[in-house]
């Protein structure tokens, strides 16, 4: 029988493989389980038309889709010395590291850029989940503060967004101390009277919460988004009570006055370009 699995086997699985997702003709909604043909849920930025949910946006085609054509300047965040612990679990945390920035063909899981939103100058610092969940590490710390300096540099309002798990536990303290650094940054920030934009993805929890994600002069949030510092099982051990079914969704937090506005995708970069003006009296 040999035969079977060294000839017939091989070929038989490379007939049937599919390829990447160039290929992908339909998706199935995360929500409402619609299919959706696959191009256009792309040209619809990721949101599905049947119920609205808000798929994830990695933070390129975040970037790509905020800011104004041809206005993207990426700036470029120092790199680090990647393990600072030599952690290892079930693989040493600089594979990890290595692995990650294979896939997403990204340095880390934050990336900044200076752009203009409808011919408005902002620094735009944005998570990207896809890179190990995108937690806090020093490399995000550094992102963060580098973005508040440019900000003050170039008097530009920063537009943080922030889709994250939290603190990256194999970094340990160093991840952390990245709280109270972001913190310091965004003291800064407000000193110098630059108005500070936070939007916040699905989901984003952990020390991003606790800390730089919800100092922000204006708090948006995108439809369904969960937000909060622990997760909802925890806290329900804790307090030894059944939560609301939409308890940590931006809906349940607006209402309870810890986010201002939840804007649709399709509405984000009128109604941000309007709130900067309000907040600057900018003319373009």
């Amino acid at each position: 029988m040999n035969w079977i699995k060294e000839t017939v086997l091989p070929r038989f699985k490379a007939f049937v493989k599919r390829k990447d997702s160039e290929e992908t003709l339909w998706i199935k909604c995360n929500s409402c389980s619609q299919m959706i043909f696959y191009k256009e849920f792309n040209e619809n930025n990721k949101v599905c038309k049947t119920c609205g949910y808000h798929g994830h946006l990695s933070a390129k085609e975040r970037i790509k889709f905020l800011l104004d054509n041809n206005t993207i300047e990426p700036i470029p965040i120092s790199k680090l010395y990647a393990d600072p612990l030599n952690f290892k679990d079930k693989k040493k945390y600089i594979d990890r590291i290595k692995d990650t920035q294979n896939k997403t063909k990204i340095e880390d899981a934050l990336l900044v850029s200076h752009g203009y939103i409808n011919n408005i100058p902002v620094v735009i610092a944005c998570f990207d989940f896809s890179f190990m969940a995108g937690s806090m590490g020093r490399y995000v710390g550094d992102g963060i503060i580098l973005a508040s300096k440019e900000a003050i540099k170039r008097n530009s309002a920063l537009i943080i967004i922030p889709s994250s798990g939290g603190a990256r536990m194999q970094e340990g303290i160093f991840s952390l101390m990245q709280m109270p650094r972001t913190v310091i940054a965004v003291n800064k920030l407000k000193k110098s009277r630059i108005p500070y934009i936070v939007l916040l993805a699905n989901p984003t929890t952990g020390g991003v919460t606790a800390s730089f994600a919800m100092l922000g002069d204006i708090h948006i949030a995108e439809p369904g988004a969960i937000v909060g510092f622990a997760g909802r099982r925890v806290i329900e051990e804790t307090v030894k009570e059944n939560l609301p079914l939409d308890f940590q969704t931006a809906e349940y937090l607006q209402s309870h006055g810890m986010i201002d506005i939840v804007i649709p995708r399709s509405e984000q970069k009128q109604k941000i370009s309007n709130l900067i003006k309000s907040l600057t009296f900018y003319k373009s």
